[in-house]
């Protein structure tokens, strides 16, 4: 045989298809007094080296090869992975390199993240305890304020708490049903004026945008209605300290019970065969006095007030036939409300399917109406330069005026949504020239009111 590794050890390694060797034969194969000499079973051919890393194979004809391991102090899986830069191979006398094992960066990578996670565990509990720590005796005492076991247990609510620490806002939820919780969204915004667009089909009224938005289980019942109900039943208790109101009844806000909810009804079907189902689905709030009314000669506010628009028949909202307790008020149209100037006639081309069916600007009262709206962009069009012009804002401020002189709250819709720089602007020229209610999507952008921040190059008005 050639010559061997000084100080190695031959271990012999059965190919992986070599299945008719036994580890017994293998054994005696390896036997100490076979070491160095010629094997019989051995059959004579050429032999090359195998070079990986530290480790040299001898290859053997078929199935017997020999594994040559240093025999050094240092453990084998030190042996296997210590980095070699070469190696010399006793039977062709060259020293060759030994390719180097990649390393394994991921290793390093996790160990990191997870030293990292740990330290920023460690500081988050650090600032926990912190911070309760530095409370002192009234902060902690305010903190755990009427929990179990605790001082002011079971005193921290009382019968009208739904709404308190919520002021009401003059803005008006603008399709109010397309949010993910309808009604109860814009009252925690304190908004007091929510929209439902109803559609008649079998004789109930679906709310939706539409038809083909409609479901089974989304009526103004389900939606408003009850909700509604249970609100201001929670609101106006009874009880042994108030066993019968001597005031009015209180509405849905609890900072100022006097502010009526104004439910404005979208009517998107035919008006006039849709009206009866509209006037009896608010017959349980007016059994319990919550809706807004004329009594004949004045206005009696109630929680709620109910408008009627887009193809709300003005003719049966003005009737006392048609409207018996006169608690379904109009929505007039702003565009004919002028302090100045010709008035138009009629409102045939307003964009939300409402009609007046040619009804003069002076049918539309206190007794009758409630809101006088338009769509911006019918009146305004582009603001050139993100701005208002003179003439855009003096028709502004005539139309405002002229529904101030006729006892009803301006609404403009349809205002640009985007950018949201130029929205915030024209919010703010609106609420500065006097407009009642704002018509809104973005709620908390509307609640926040602190517009004037916005500053661009349209900030001038």
């Amino acid at each position: 045989m050639p010559a061997e590794f000084p100080n190695s050890i031959p271990i012999p390694i059965l190919p992986k298809n070599d299945t008719s060797r036994t580890t017994d034969d293998l054994d005696s194969d390896t036997d100490s007094s076979s070491i160095g000499s010629s094997h019989p079973s051995l059959e004579p051919g050429p032999r090359q080296c195998v070079h990986v890393q530290d480790v040299t194979y001898k290859s053997q004809p078929k199935w017997k090869n020999v594994l040559y391991l240093p025999s050094s102090h240092s453990p084998w899986w030190k042996t296997l992975t210590s980095p070699q830069s070469d190696a010399t191979c006793p039977d062709c006398s060259k020293t060759k390199s030994v390719p180097q094992r990649r390393p394994r960066h991921w290793k390093g990578c996790s160990l990191g993240i997870l030293v990292v996670t740990l330290v920023l565990a460690f500081v988050a509990l650090l600032s926990v305890f912190t911070g309760v720590a530095s409370k002192n005796g009234v902060d902690r005492l305010i903190s755990l304020w009427g929990t179990p076991g605790q001082i002011g247990e079971g005193l921290s609510s009382w019968p009208t708490d739904f709404s308190s620490g919520i002021d009401p806002i003059p803005c008006h939820s603008h399709n109010d049903y397309w949010r993910r919780v309808p009604l109860y969204s814009a009252i925690s915004a304190g908004c007091i004026g929510v929209e439902a667009d109803i559609w008649l089909y079998e004789e109930e009224l679906y709310v939706g945008h539409k038809a083909e938005s409609l479901t089974r289980n989304r009526t103004l019942n389900n939606l408003y209605i009850n909700p509604l109900i249970d609100i201001l039943s929670h609101q106006n208790p009874i009880n042994s300290f108030y066993p019968q109101r001597s005031t009015g009844l209180a509405g849905v806000f609890d900072t100022n019970p006097s502010q009526s909810l104004i439910l404005l009804i979208d009517f998107k079907s035919a008006g006039e065969a849709t009206w009866p189902y509209v006037l009896s689905a608010l017959q349980p709030l007016r059994d319990r006095n919550y809706l807004t009314h004329l009594n004949g000669t004045e206005i009696i506010n109630g929680p709620i007030t109910v408008v009627g628009t887009g193809n709300t028949p003005f003719h049966l909202v003005a009737s006392e036939q048609s409207n018996p307790h006169l608690d379904v008020f109009f929505d007039a149209p702003l565009d004919q409300m002028r302090a100045t100037g010709p008035q138009s006639g009629n409102r045939q081309d307003r964009n939300d399917g409402s009609r007046s069916n040619g009804t003069a600007s002076e049918s539309f009262t206190a007794m009758n109406s409630y809101y006088a709206s338009v769509s911006f962009v019918k009146v305004f069009g582009h603001l050139s330069g993100g701005r208002f012009s003179d003439k855009q804002l003096a028709t502004l401020r005539d139309q405002i005026l002229g529904t101030h002189m006729k006892g009803l709250k301006s609404r403009y819709w349809e205002l640009p949504h985007w950018p949201i720089s130029l929205r915030n602007h024209v919010w703010d020229v609106l609420v500065k020239e006097g407009v009642d209610i704002l018509n809104v999507d973005d709620l908390k952008g509307a609640t926040d009111r602190d517009w004037t921040q916005t500053k661009r190059w349209w900030s001038k008005s």
